[in-house]
């Protein structure tokens, strides 16, 4: 039997996306605690790609210091961490390093318009040149990876390496082909400096929707774990913003194009203020664009995880790791991302104030059970062609997605 693996996306209660430059260990150490007393058992953390290398050239020894101690809080606590590289994307805007800016990028986002970018912590009009064709970019990526890797590679800390966060995000490769080769590279990269830990990378559902240059099929093929990030709150074909079946079908998906179990990385969504119903936020950008967003009250939100914990492991997933630790504290709520995203406030098992939603006591609930992998059940078992797939993936989606409904067996 093989323990199903039950963790959280981690970032400080009160530094959030900053607090590789205003690191606290001492809130390190608090909140690690906290995780391991949910009976979680790993964190995924991001290397902001700025803070840690300010310069192509280098790492940032203090950036790499903090990195240490937080492998050695989470040893500690029995926890294992899954460390992202070229962070990159987060939760609304692009995050370059300064030394990147210059470029065409980014892509546009959802709404058709120029995707925001932050560096060295200010919004830029910048653009940002190609990370997966720019020498520069590869040069420090080859760095990076030696410097994090080899600093950490027998550190008991250590759980998994991860190649970005949901990277298509940031930047995409030209061409499929040009996509897997730099996995290939980075991969044999690291593998070079530590063979025993697996490497991975964060894509997400949006790579079921089109070739963006990282086929799953493709890019799966050679790493040693299958991830998937899924959210139907943010799916336009879902049944409802809480369709707890939408999450382990794209596993189920995900198996079905790269033939290898797969760990349901980051999944999740925004929670309206205690005491309030299920409810479309409205609001206006600093730029005057209007945005709206679906916000789950806080128990219909916890009956949706315990409803997607059970269908992930009934559906033959190897994990469930949510998004996330923390909701942003108010005084950050004027700084990116909160102030155009308003809705990313709110993803967090623990609210501002730092007291637990419902939905972290239905993990924990969960996680007393001591969940196992089970093996993958006919029906979240489907047959295709990943090349017919990608000539037109919507079709074999909604088609897929309504045998998958028709098969389950209810729980």
């Amino acid at each position: 039997m093989t323990d199903f693996t039950l963790g959280v996306n981690y970032w400080p209660r009160r530094k959030a996306m900053y607090w590789w430059n205003h690191f606290d260990a001492g809130e390190v150490r608090e909140e690690l605690s906290i995780i391991r007393e949910l009976g979680l058992k790993v964190v995924r953390i991001f290397l902001l790609w700025d803070d840690f290398q300010p310069e192509p050239d280098s790492v940032s020894k203090e950036a790499l210091g903090h990195l240490v101690e937080v492998a050695d809080t989470a040893a500690g606590n029995e926890l294992g961490l899954d460390v992202t590289f070229f962070t990159g994307h987060m939760s609304g805007p692009n995050w370059s390093p300064r030394w990147l800016l210059g470029g065409e990028l980014p892509n546009k986002d959802g709404y058709g318009r120029r995707r925001e970018v932050v560096s060295e912590g200010e919004v830029t009009e910048q653009g940002y040149r190609n990370m997966f064709h720019d020498e520069m970019a590869l040069h420090a990526e080859r760095l990076l990876l030696e410097s994090v890797v080899g600093t950490l590679k027998d550190h008991p800390g250590i759980w998994m390496w991860n190649l970005g966060n949901e990277p298509n995000l940031f930047a995409c490769p030209n061409s499929s082909d040009e996509g897997v080769a730099w996995v290939k590279e980075m991969v044999a990269l690291i593998k070079s400096l530590d063979p025993n830990h697996p490497v991975t990378i964060g894509l997400y559902d949006e790579s079921f929707h089109r070739d963006n240059g990282l086929r799953i099929d493709r890019v799966y093929a050679n790493t040693d774990v299958a991830v998937m990030h899924s959210y139907p709150m943010y799916t336009p074909w879902v049944r409802q913003p809480l369709d707890s079946d939408f999450v382990p079908f794209t596993c189920a998906m995900t198996t079905a194009l790269c033939g290898k179990p797969v760990l349901m990385e980051e999944f999740g969504g925004c929670t309206a203020q205690p005491g309030e119903p299920s409810h479309i936020m409205k609001w206006t950008e600093v730029n005057g664009h209007e945005r709206e967003q679906f916000m789950a009250s806080e128990e219909d939100f916890a009956e949706f995880i315990r409803l997607t914990l059970a269908k992930l492991q009934d559906s033959g997933a190897t994990g469930a790791m949510i998004w996330c630790y923390a909701d942003y504290s108010p005084e950050l709520w004027d700084l990116p991302p909160c102030d155009n995203f308003q809705h990313e406030r709110f993803f967090g098992l623990v609210r501002p104030d730092g007291s637990l939603k419902p939905h972290a006591k239905v993990i924990q609930e969960f996680a007393a059970t001591k969940p196992q992998v089970k093996p993958i059940p006919e029906y979240a078992k489907f047959e295709l062609d990943p090349e017919e797939f990608y000539k037109n993936p919507t079709p074999f989606l909604l088609d897929f997605y309504q045998k998958y409904l028709e098969g389950i067996v209810p729980l």
